[in-house]
């Protein structure tokens, strides 16, 4: 069953019928690579790709050397590449500086009803497990889709409540899912993995705090997400003990740091479908470099354009969108009509639309400091409100919509209930692929690409996984 059906009523207040953690490690260690859909495999090696482009991309901006030279710093060379660098690092440093580039540009692929980005951790704590065991690339692929399953039920049990609470499910839930899939790849029994995951549960982190400047600190969740997954998997096969009841004990996941929002968890979801139902055919790729709660409005925007004949003839806009996702995309209002930066701006509803309304357009470029002090674009950005949304679908879509009021006296609307990319509106692997493509041309040419591309669809069939991987490093030792 999808997370994004409707659960039973009577089922939502079941509870598992064997604890989390063990139900997971069961799952973790016992899937058959040939279990897993084909069609699932497939569409896992497009995920991973476009992870990869996104890093690729992510390396033009000054946050990506800061980060290398630090690790670098700390630890020195190793023998994990990193996207797009002429660097190898260790296992757990190249998991944080793989991360922080995946995560990046915001640019990653988010599980709608978990509310997370699956993929920024799970790939590089697969890709630095994988180095350290040298495994194959049907091993990276079955441990990636393992690990990536679990994370996203983790990250549905609570319904959004981290974010109203000023957690990220990035960081937060992304280490248990990968400490499954390191623990996969290096051979962990049941009995291991639950003292993992036990142990992870000391290691999840991920504030929100960074809402309110702009900091770099969501780019870095992800990435120690990984490192840290690598550690509780490393610790635990070697006997460490970890805490026996890391979701629902007394102090564990949903009870520390949700607090009352706890009540509102189904810890169903957690094991829901396993091995049955695959939710990475519920994880959207994004078609912008933005917020996923921003989508549904940015696409909504670009929808009314062709009935404007001059943004500057905009009087007002007004922007729904889901309750949930206010503090996030539409709070302080101020800030948001005036980003610093474009971390700033990938966060905020009002210059998101202005941006697209003035451009005809929302990509990386509307990101730029250009674009951030363009007068016109701050000009309709102040025009910008919004309201609650009485008919969100959120949080099995993040749905938008957008009305505008023009000087000739004519009112426009239009609404996404389902955002692109979302379950219901996926990217094809063919948008995938010249997404990919695009994000590829910053920093290599086109042979370098298809290259790249033929490496990463090509990875079950590679003896050594890592190896494949390389060809993303170029230089690299």
């Amino acid at each position: 069953m999808s997370l994004q059906s409707v659960v039973p009523l009577e089922a939502q207040e079941q509870e598992p019928t064997k604890p989390i953690g063990t139900a997971l490690a069961e799952f973790a260690t016992g899937t058959a690579h040939d279990a897993i859909p084909e069609a699932v495999r497939h569409r896992a090696l497009h995920h991973m790709l476009d992870a990869a482009g996104i890093a690729l991309a992510s390396t033009r901006f000054d946050f990506a050397h800061k980060t290398l030279t630090a690790m670098r710093g700390l630890g020195g060379a190793g023998d994990v590449p990193v996207f797009g660098m002429p660097a190898s690092l260790s296992p757990r440093d190249a998991a944080i500086v793989n991360g922080f580039l995946i995560h990046g540009l915001d640019y990653d692929d988010t599980h709608i009803a978990g509310v997370l980005h699956p993929t920024a951790s799970v790939l590089p704590a697969v890709l630095s497990a994988a180095a350290h065991a040298g495994a194959s690339g049907r091993a990276m692929v079955t441990a990636y889709i393992v690990g990536l399953e679990a994370a996203v039920r983790l990250g549905a049990v609570p319904k959004g409540g981290f974010h109203q609470v000023g957690f990220h499910p990035t960081g937060l839930v992304g280490v248990f899912g990968c400490t499954l899939a390191a623990g996969r790849i290096l051979g962990l029994t049941v009995k291991q993995l639950e003292q993992a995951q036990g142990l992870a549960l000391s290691l999840a982190s991920g504030s929100l705090e960074f809402l309110e400047d702009g900091a770099w600190n969501k780019r870095f969740h992800p990435g120690w997400a990984a490192s840290a997954g690598l550690t509780a998997a490393a610790l635990a096969r070697e006997g460490f003990v970890g805490a026996s009841a890391p979701y629902d004990g007394r102090f564990g996941l949903y009870n520390a740091y949700l607090g009352p929002l706890a009540e509102q968890c189904d810890l169903s979801l957690a094991t829901d479908g396993l091995g049955e139902a695959w939710e990475l055919l519920n994880t959207a790729i994004k078609p912008f470099p933005t917020c996923h709660f921003t989508h549904g409005c940015i696409d909504a925007a670009l929808a009314l354009l062709d009935q404007i004949d001059d943004p500057r003839e905009i009087v007002s806009v007004e922007a729904l969108v889901p309750e949930e996702v206010i503090k996030t995309v539409c709070e302080p209002e101020a800030k948001k009509k005036r980003p610093a930066n474009d971390y700033d701006a990938k966060f905020s509803v009002h210059y998101l639309i202005a941006a697209a309304l003035m451009r005809g357009r929302l990509g990386l470029a509307e990101l730029e400091e250009e674009a951030l002090r363009d007068p016109q674009i701050l000009a309709l950005t102040d025009k910008v409100s919004y309201r609650t949304d009485p008919g969100s679908a959120f949080p099995k879509a993040y749905s938008g919509e957008v009305s505008i009021r023009l000087q000739d006296g004519r009112t426009l609307s239009h609404r996404e209930h389902v955002n692109r990319g979302a379950a219901d509106r996926p990217l094809s692997n063919d948008e995938i692929l010249a997404k990919f493509r695009a994000n590829a041309a910053m920093t290599v040419d086109g042979e370098g690409a298809e290259r790249m591309i033929g490496a990463a669809l090509g990875l079950e069939a590679a003896p050594n996984g890592v190896a494949a991987f390389r060809v993303f490093s170029p230089g690299a030792a």
